[in-house]
């Protein structure tokens, strides 16, 4: 007898990021600048306000799609903090920003349907669509400083093409898409009947004054998702709490797949997550700049080339002169200058490797030290 089991999950590989880092932390004495998670605790008000909750015997079934006292809080953070006008009832709050994006997808794909995903890009969305059973369509960027050109985006669409992704802060670039890439996007999409995907995990940590949302493009609404989460501006990666947003018809479709996967997140962290939303990141947004001021100096000291990131915790660095590909670089890199970053064939960009700068100082100093060190070796 045998076994079959869902083809959408055989061919889909388990997370390069995931592996290499693995592999990093395995090396006596490496130090690891791959993984995206703040250094920082979560705030000690968060905490409290959790264990409050707990004292308080919240450990029963929240409702589905969230307390109603949290989505409230979320309608009006994302309208004062964004101007993004999402009722309550528009909202679902989700295990990290990763199930609402399973969700929003799992709820707008058919078989064959197309995903169009500009690259460099994190991989979660191109392994997402294959589990739907949808095309991930790759859109490259590099050649244009990251941005999308409208040119090559109106090619990529297709009678099949269902829906764009947009991450702005970037993962893994850090950049932010201009004003006029967006009104670029709008104009090739405004007529179509395609999702636009707004993964806007990033938007707290941004380093310029012109950041847009494409959420901004009301005309659209019917057609917009947009997820966030408490992840990175919170220092709330273990707690596994995010949101989406989207018009009530695509919503109440999306939370059928939300109640069936995960029924709802846990009662007593949203309280904490409530208690976030009234705290300032400012400061934690100062602290990423100056790290990324003073990486991005060492960086161009060094002779790499990379893109000042406006937003996020990554640069992305072109290693093309070196000679080697980026699996292979980031390898030697690791066993021989004992320094772990990430291949960026991992987000779909050969020729580059990315480092996050969300690290201490003193691992960065060191990391960096060492880089400096094995890049002379070359």
């Amino acid at each position: 007898m045998e076994l079959t089991l869902n083809s959408a999950v055989m061919g889909v590989e388990t997370s390069g990021i995931r592996r290499f880092t693995a592999l990093a932390r395995s090396i006596p004495g490496a130090r690891t600048l791959t993984i995206g998670e703040p250094d920082l605790d979560t705030p000690l008000p968060l905490r409290e306000a959790a264990k409050a909750s707990l004292d308080g015997g919240d450990t029963h079934y929240p409702p589905n799609n969230g307390y109603p006292y949290l989505l409230e809080s979320l309608s009006r953070f994302e309208k004062d903090a964004h101007s993004l006008a999402y009722a309550p009832e528009e909202i679902i709050v989700t295990v990290g920003a990763t199930e609402g994006i399973f969700i929003a997808l799992s709820t707008i794909l058919n078989p064959g349907d197309e995903v169009i995903i500009p690259t460099p890009a994190f991989s979660l969305y191109g392994s997402i669509t294959r589990l739907c059973r949808g095309t991930p369509v790759f859109l490259p960027t590099e050649k244009t400083r990251f941005q999308i050109d409208p040119a090559a985006l109106k090619a990529a669409v297709t009678p099949r093409t269902k829906a764009l992704v947009l991450t702005s802060p970037n993962n893994p670039t850090g950049c932010v898409y201009t004003r006029e890439t967006l009104e670029a996007v709008h104009a090739v999409l405004r007529d179509k009947p395609i999702f636009v995907l707004c993964d806007d995990v990033y938007r707290a940590l941004i380093y310029t004054d012109s950041y847009h949302s494409f959420a901004e493009f009301g005309d659209m609404r019917d057609r917009i998702i947009v997820v966030n989460s408490f992840s990175k501006p919170y220092a709330m990666t273990g707690w596994r709490v995010g949101w989406c947003m989207a018009d009530r018809p695509v919503k109440e479709r999306m939370q059928v797949f939300h109640q069936y996967a995960v029924v709802s997140v846990p009662a007593f962290v949203q309280r904490a997550c409530a208690a976030a939303l009234e705290t300032d990141t400012a400061t934690t947004a100062a602290l990423f700049r100056k790290r990324r001021d003073d990486v991005y100096l060492r960086l161009t000291a060094m002779g790499l080339e990379t893109e000042l990131p406006d937003g996020a915790f990554y640069f992305f660095l072109n290693i093309g002169k070196f000679g080697l590909g980026s699996e292979a670089f980031c390898e030697k890199m690791l066993r021989e200058g004992l320094v772990g970053l990430l291949p960026g064939i991992y987000f779909g960009t050969e020729g580059y490797v990315r480092l996050s700068y969300c690290y201490s100082d003193e691992d960065l100093r060191e990391g960096l030290d060492r880089m400096e060190a094995f890049l002379k070796t070359l």
